[in-house]
């Protein structure tokens, strides 16, 4: 008899590590968008901008610029 709880005991834990991840969730990207601007002095410059909801309900929007000389 010990050892049918032994394996229930190991079977109820294998369970729920494995139900872990589910629980933790991952970041949804809502939306993304890209701008890109050349000024008259050779100038690039692009600006991302994401917007991130997270597994606790919150929502972040990252911007990301970068310039570049074309010429």
């Amino acid at each position: 008899m010990t050892y049918a709880k032994s394996i229930v005991a190991s079977l109820l834990l294998a369970v729920s590590c494995a139900a872990v991840p589910a629980f933790v969730g991952c970041d949804t990207e809502m939306g993304r968008s890209e701008k890109t601007t050349v000024d008259s002095n050779g100038n690039k410059s692009t600006v991302e901008q994401t917007t991130v909801r997270h597994p606790d309900g919150s929502v972040t929007t990252e911007k990301e610029k970068t310039s570049t000389n074309v010429y």
